[in-house]
């Protein structure tokens, strides 16, 4: 296959996107019209692969003619989240061992003596070696090099898998990590080895030393991945490169995805994402909140402008900073597997403890006993027992009904209907919260934005949650239980470059600036260059920006660049309309420091149509022809006999009054009293919110 004819390279996708339940894929026949195969199977814990290939043969489609695999994982993030991490041992600057463990002064619990922390690499594996670089770059120290081979022999003998070089000031002169590095390549058995600044060349050894600790830990466990991933597609008949998504909401080739292994953590929520952005701008609504609930979490986040929010200081859990940029999603415990309980102090609250893929909740049949989200949807008639996916052994709505009774509605009086209902209000004032953070906390009105629903029980909540904020309208995609999937087909290659300056700008050397930001954007062009055996894009674009602050402050606020022949003045006048934007005030006594600049180097694939995702050709000509059957709904405290259509049988043109229920094979969408829906060309469903 000629790798230079677009006509046929990747004309058969597929995105695959590994969740805590289910492992969703859809791939796009661009040979057959752009036909559309969509699947979903349980995720397979013990090796994510198996449920990779499960979903590839779902299909239908011979494996052997897809053109590009493009996949998201939740490998490494799983494995950070779990602490089932590689052996790591680190070698650092003398005297500065327990940076990473000392972190910056925060608990982890903001009242109490509670909480406990564990750092990624324990103690006695973190060694240290006479060295000095002076926050300038000047040598202040030689390296003993012959401490630094001791070091790794002395970790080689305690078991460790993977290494990391971190020392002080390494970002202003990485001679020594260099020189380190090449000393360990002597006896180190594999190329598990990460230096601190080659990942992140930015100035604070917390951040920067976790960040590599966190890549060196997690190498291992996503090259094993790929390699078996990779062998079980080759059994089947692929035998070309895939790619795999990054948490920046771009790609990269499996044959480089674990040197910055770090960077594919939050890779599943990116893609979901990328999609949202992609979806809504066709559909005409630049500006969204997205909302993705799945079985186990909710991840939220804001789209302005088409673009979505990528930020390099996100912390997935507490004292662990991992400062590569990630699409910024915030996460709540709050999920169709989300399980609720009464507290010793009589509270009905609901998750983070979640059933997951297994058992599952009570309505999985699996064994599950526990009351949750997706039962209490059941239970209230806005989910269908007869289509659920996964299921065992059904289980009788009535038994789930007495369970509420017992294990809620028994200590909250009420009956089992009734704690369901409680149950959902709880869930939903959670993911209220969640949306919150990332929109009025930021200085956003909600109320600007639309509410893009997705995964497998977004759209059973996101009318509630609108009217709940006061988002005027819900955009439903055609998919909304694979758009994680989406995600993967329509994702850009991208790679992202972050270097530290610490400089105030009035003293900036423009052509350093330039000359820093030139040199990230040649780096990129050149990596998107080795990838082209997978993909290759339309064009490539690149994008600027400085992470800047007042001096004396430690927030730091992303300006975004014009171009990298940008003059200190320039700087100077976009960080102050930046800084007013975001906080309402000006400092104009205050000198603007530049911290760090940034490039994305962002290789651009050719366009997807999306109006094939639900085939046209079964498509009703009437919406009463698209009626299933109606049923009893629980709606805010009364049960209203609700019409409930299939989806897919929908005709293009049809206008909904709710209360309605919209069925798929991939999830269920509601429509509450008072609203009114509508189709567009793509087949997206746009709510209303109190419109009828």
């Amino acid at each position: 296959m000629d790798a230079n004819d677009d006509a046929i390279l990747g004309s058969v996708v597929a995105g695959i996107d590994v969740g805590g339940t289910f492992t969703d894929l859809l791939l796009i026949d661009g040979r057959g019209g752009g036909r559309a195969f969509i699947a979903k199977t349980p995720t397979t814990v013990e090796n994510q692969a198996f449920g990779v290939v499960a979903a590839l043969a779902q299909t239908g489609f011979p494996v052997e003619a897809v053109d590009l695999i493009v996949h998201g994982t939740t490998t490494t993030t799983n494995a950070v989240l779990e602490r089932r991490l590689a052996k790591t041992g680190m070698i650092t600057t003398r005297g500065f061992r327990d940076i990473i463990e000392l972190g910056r002064r925060t608990r982890p619990e903001p009242y109490g003596m509670t909480g406990r922390f564990v750092p990624v690499i324990p103690r006695d594996l973190r060694l240290e070696v006479a060295e000095r670089v002076e926050a300038g770059g000047k040598m202040r120290q030689a390296l003993d090099e012959d401490e630094v081979r001791a070091a790794v022999a002395e970790l080689l003998v305690a078991g460790c898998e993977s290494l990391v070089i971190h020392f002080l000031h390494s970002y202003a002169n990485p001679a020594h990590e260099l020189r380190a590095a090449e000393i360990a390549a002597e006896s180190w058995p594999n190329d598990y080895v990460t230096t601190g600044h080659s990942l992140l060349s930015e100035a604070r050894e917390f951040e920067r030393g976790v960040t590599a600790s966190v890549n060196a830990s997690v190498q291992p466990i996503l090259k094993r991945y790929v390699e078996k991933l990779r062998a079980e597609l080759r059994d089947r008949g692929y035998d070309r490169d895939f790619l795999v998504m990054n948490g920046n909401g771009g790609m990269i080739s499996a044959r480089f995805v674990t040197d910055e292994a770090a960077k594919t953590v939050m890779s599943g929520p990116a893609s979901g994402v990328m999609a949202a952005a992609y979806t809504a701008s066709r559909a005409g609504y630049p500006n969204v909140v997205t909302y993705d609930m799945g079985g186990t979490s909710t991840d939220v986040a804001l789209i302005r402008n088409a673009q979505a929010a990528v930020s390099n200081e996100i912390e997935i859990e507490y004292a662990m900073p991992i400062h590569v940029p990630m699409v910024d999603v915030r996460t709540v415990g709050a999920g169709g597997g989300s399980i609720a309980r009464v507290d010793d102090s009589g509270l009905l609250s609901v998750g983070p403890q979640s059933a997951g893929a297994s058992p599952g909740p009570i309505c999985y049949g699996r064994g599950g006993a526990e009351p949750t989200i997706s039962d209490a949807n059941l239970l209230l008639g806005r989910l269908n027992a007869r289509k659920l996916l996964a299921v065992g052994s059904p289980v009788d709505v009535d038994a789930i009904r007495a369970i509420f009774a017992e294990k809620l509605g028994k200590r909250l009086g009420l009956d089992g209907a009734e704690a369901a209902g409680a149950v959902l209000k709880v869930g939903n004032i959670r993911m209220a919260g969640a949306i919150r953070m990332v929109s009025v906390a930021k200085g956003h009105d909600p109320r600007d934005f639309a509410l893009f629903a997705f995964g497998g029980a977004g759209p059973l909540h996101a009318s509630a949650l609108a009217r709940e904020l006061g988002i005027p309208k819900v955009l439903v995609p055609a998919r909304p239980g694979i758009t994680n999937a989406l995600g993967c087909v329509v994702a850009d290659l991208r790679h992202d470059f972050v270097n530290t300056i610490n400089q105030p700008v009035a003293g900036l050397d423009e052509a350093s600036v330039k000359d820093v930001l030139t040199r990230q954007g040649a780096e990129g062009r050149e990596m998107i260059g080795k990838e082209t055996e997978a993909v290759t894009p339309e064009n490539i674009r690149l994008v600027h920006s400085a992470d800047m602050q007042f001096i004396g402050q430690t927030h730091l606020l992303n300006v975004p660049l014009p171009s990298a022949e940008v003059t200190r003045e320039q700087i100077q006048e976009l960080f102050e309309k930046a800084y007013f934007a975001r906080f309402k005030v000006e400092l104009p006594e205050i000198r603007a420091n530049l911290v760090n600049l940034n490039t994305s180097v962002i290789g651009v694939r050719p366009a997807l149509d999306l109006s094939s995702l639900i085939d046209p050709a079964g498509r009703a000509s009437t919406l009463e022809a698209a009626l299933s059957e109606r049923r009893p709904v629980w709606y805010d405290g009364t049960w209203h006999d609700t019409p409930v259509y299939d989806r897919e049988k929908l005709p293009l043109d049809a206008a909904i009054t709710g209360p309605a229920i919209l069925e798929q094979m991939d999830a269920t969408t509601v429509i509450e009293p008072g609203d009114r829906a509508t189709s567009d060309t793509d087949g997206n469903i746009i709510i209303e919110i109190g419109r009828t």
